[in-house]
């Protein structure tokens, strides 16, 4: 499609996409930037992972929150998601099979990058929503479908998160359960909106056994 977020910068960071044995594409929040989220990947430690980060336009990928209507979010969500699409593309253009691709996200990049692989599913090296859940005004479960063979899914949020409800989290949860996705589900009480160590911790470990 040629959508909102088409033709905007993919940012790289970390090792060459030629010489990397991983890859990581992270997914920035409303408001901030690519270049932004990628300073988060200064704190993985690991060697040997190529880490992408595509752009919004303006900085924000949909206009509405997440629990509205799917319709009052086009065309920035459906561009949005092929912009992940395209930075998965790009990573499996230089040999890195999907099964060595963490797909990462942060609040409005952490539904995006969720809703992406809930609706692509198959098995990745990872996938991690800091803050985030599924896009919709509600969730069935139902119309989810697909394997991603034991793919490592983490969510972690906030149980007071003001802009991420913790039922979405859960029924988020329960979506890559249902879709063989091996899920790991953290609320930390009363956290604010944003990233803690154990997350970053978490994260790091998924990174280090794709690169071991």
């Amino acid at each position: 499609m040629n959508g909102p977020h088409q033709n905007q910068p993919l940012v790289t960071a970390g090792a060459d996409l030629e010489n990397a044995e991983a890859a990581m594409i992270l997914v920035h929040g409303r408001g901030a930037t690519a270049q932004s989220i990628l300073q988060m990947a200064s704190q993985f430690g690991a060697d040997g992972v190529a880490y992408l980060a595509p752009q919004a336009t303006r900085n924000t990928w949909y206009p509405n929150p997440f629990t509205a209507p799917v319709e009052s979010n086009e065309p920035g969500r459906s561009s949005g998601l092929q912009a992940v699409a395209d930075a998965v593309a790009n990573v499996e253009d230089a040999d890195i099979p999907a099964e060595k691709i963490v797909i990462l996200g942060f609040s409005q990049g952490a539904c995006l990058a969720s809703e992406f692989v809930a609706r692509n599913p198959r098995r990745y090296g990872g996938v991690v929503a800091l803050s985030g859940g599924l896009i919709g005004q509600s969730i069935d479960v139902e119309d989810y479908e697909g394997d991603l063979e034991g793919t490592p899914v983490f969510f972690g949020c906030s149980d007071v998160d003001p802009h991420i409800p913790a039922e979405r989290v859960h029924v988020s949860a329960k979506v890559f359960g249902r879709l063989n996705g091996d899920v790991e589900k953290r609320l930390y009480p009363g956290m604010g909106h944003g990233v803690n160590d154990d997350e970053i911790e978490y994260v790091s470990g998924l990174i280090a056994r794709l690169v071991a």
